[in-house]
């Protein structure tokens, strides 16, 4: 089963009206951008904003602020970057949603002990997220840059090893790998829900260099490819994600896949 949806709610004021908008379009997902900050503040906003996402059945995410380092030198900076992420589980819980998601860091000099870091300081905030009881996973993200911790190797063993969540990003996965082997994947994240993030990606030697729109040919390569078997949630990020959602949908449609 699959659902799809746009990388972005807006701002509060019109949140409501965004969501009736994605509902009419047909998207069944919308991930909330805190990229500076939980910018949804007011404790009956949060609620009256999950309360509609769930009667138009769109299932809610967040991603947590890009200035997040887990891997710091600096004890503060790890210690805040945890605290960002666990506000964006407090108001995530307040919202209704089942997952954060968060770029873990940056290496420093040896990859092992950044590996062991990032493990454990994950560690610390699922252990928090369980004494608040806040049912909210955390997920790391594979990330599209060779010198930016978040690997697809390094995801998939931060699952295994810690019980997080994680958000495989097919757009950094071809950006960091220069290709996408989907066989491997299933292999690596053998869950039955997967969180995926998907655009057009301008790429270089080192990864990443920033989104793009989506093509209908990228669209079906992985519509085409992903496990028939999973429940599978597509978050788009391109900077034209609504056009790029619609085009997805139809493609998906035409492909005979089963949507929610």
């Amino acid at each position: 089963m699959l659902r799809i949806g746009p990388a972005g709610l807006g701002p509060v004021k019109g949140a409501l009206a965004t969501l009736e908008s994605y509902h009419r379009h047909g998207f069944r997902a919308c991930e909330i951008a805190f990229t500076y900050g939980a910018y949804i503040k007011n404790e009956a906003d949060a609620r009256a904003i999950g309360q509609r996402a769930r009667e138009l059945d769109i299932a809610l995410s967040i991603h947590a602020p890009y200035f997040i380092n887990l891997n710091s030198n600096d004890a503060d900076k790890r210690e805040s970057s945890k605290k960002r992420i666990l506000e964006c589980c407090r108001v995530g819980a307040l919202l209704g949603v089942k997952r954060v998601v968060f770029h873990p860091g940056y290496y420093n000099t040896d990859k092992v002990k950044s590996y062991q870091t990032i493990q454990k300081e994950i560690g610390a905030m699922l252990a928090e997220v369980r004494k608040k009881e806040w049912l909210i996973a955390l997920a790391p993200e594979i990330m599209g840059k060779v010198n930016v911790f978040g690997s697809c190797d390094e995801i998939a063993s931060l699952v295994r090893e810690t019980g997080c969540d994680c958000c495989i990003d097919f757009a950094h996965l071809l950006a960091r790998n220069k290709q996408i082997n989907y066989q491997d994947i299933a292999l690596k994240f053998p869950q039955k829900k997967w969180h995926v993030h998907f655009s057009g990606i301008i790429y270089g030697d080192k990864g990443e260099k920033r989104h793009r729109t989506t093509t209908r040919e990228e669209w079906k390569e992985l519509l085409k490819n992903l496990p028939r078997d999973k429940e599978i949630t597509i978050i788009n990020e391109s900077p034209t994600m609504v056009e790029d959602c619609v085009e997805g949908l139809e493609i998906a449609r035409s492909l005979d896949l089963q949507l929610i």
